[in-house]
This record gives C-alpha cells, structure tokens and sequence, in this order.
C-alpha cells in the first residue's frame, strides 16, 4: 500500500501533537514497510519539571538539544535558550536526508523555537516541494507565513485532548489513502 498522504497537525502546546506523531509513525510500522524519517521534539524534564525540549532524528534515533533553560547561548524563546547547532546537526539535517532517502518526512513542529533557525525554512519549504508524503506538525498560534502555508497546503487535521486518541487512525488512513 503506497504512503502519499501529506497531512498536518495543529494545536495549543501540550495537548499531544508529538504523542500523536509517535503514534502514527508506531501505526504506519505496523501496517507496511514504508520508511519513515524528519525530525521529532519531545520534552526534557528533570524530576518532573520541564527544563527544556530535545531534537531527535527519527531514523537514527540520535537526539540534540532544542533548547534548554540552562542554554548560555542562542535565541530566547520564553524562558528557554534554543540550542541552533544542535538543532540544525539534529533536526533540520534529518528533515533534509528525509526528503532525499525516506517515504514518510515528519516535522515536528513548526513553531517559534524551530524557527529560531534561518535553515529551517528552508527545510520546510524543500518538503513542501518534495513528492514524499509529509506529517508536519505546527503550534496553532504560529502566525509565520510557513506556518500558514503547511496549514493550508496539506490536510488539517486540529488536535485537543479529548480527540488526540481518535486521530490516530484519521491521520493513518488520511497518510496511506484509505480515508
């Protein structure tokens, strides 16, 4: 069964747009053979307090850090430093190996600490142009044109607590055309 669904997700921070993504991507290994890379956020916490956010390349596993409250150097985005190199080492060179190597390109997500980075545009754009099925996720208040633009050009779907669950199978099958 092809993968040629280009679909994003949008919410409010916290409500599961990444435990979504994981969930589609465990799905769509159950379900076929297709090939699946791009980039996750996930939080960091230190008994049990969010300090920060890392990048981790879904293919390899590998993971950065995305941003930290004991960063010394890069961009603020709230009460964190976001860690460019990193990112850029981590995440946007997953995204971009993606669009050349695998089925699937995942972003995860576009919003202010991502676009901290003046490559990760770019990335964006290039999976925008590529012929590779996209999950892409966006934080729902992100005004950047790109964020408007992913929200726009692929198929929405809104995430909130009470629905995280039951998309699982809407993004699936929105991904691999059965829906």
């Amino acid at each position: 069964m092809p993968i040629k669904g280009r679909v994003a997700i949008t919410g409010r921070p916290g409500v599961g747009k990444t435990t979504l993504i994981e969930r589609v991507i465990e799905r769509i290994a159950e379900l076929s053979e297709h090939s699946v890379g791009g980039m996750l956020t996930v939080e960091t916490r230190v008994i049990g307090r969010r300090v920060g956010f890392a990048v981790r390349n879904i293919a390899t596993k590998a993971e950065g850090v995305l941003a930290h409250v004991h960063q010394r150097t890069g961009p603020k985005v709230g009460r964190y430093t976001v860690d460019i190199p990193s990112l850029e080492e981590t995440g946007i060179a997953a995204v971009l190996d993606a669009i050349q190597t695998k089925d699937l390109v995942v972003i995860d997500e576009v919003a202010p600490m991502e676009l901290a980075s003046d490559r990760f545009v770019p990335a964006v754009e290039a999976a925008l142009a590529s012929d590779r099925a996209l999950l892409i996720s966006t934080h729902a208040n992100a005004t950047h044109p790109i964020a408007h633009r992913v929200r726009r050009e692929l198929q929405l779907f809104r995430v909130k607590l009470g629905n995280r669950d039951d998309l699982v199978d809407e993004v699936v099958g929105a991904l691999l055309g059965t829906s």
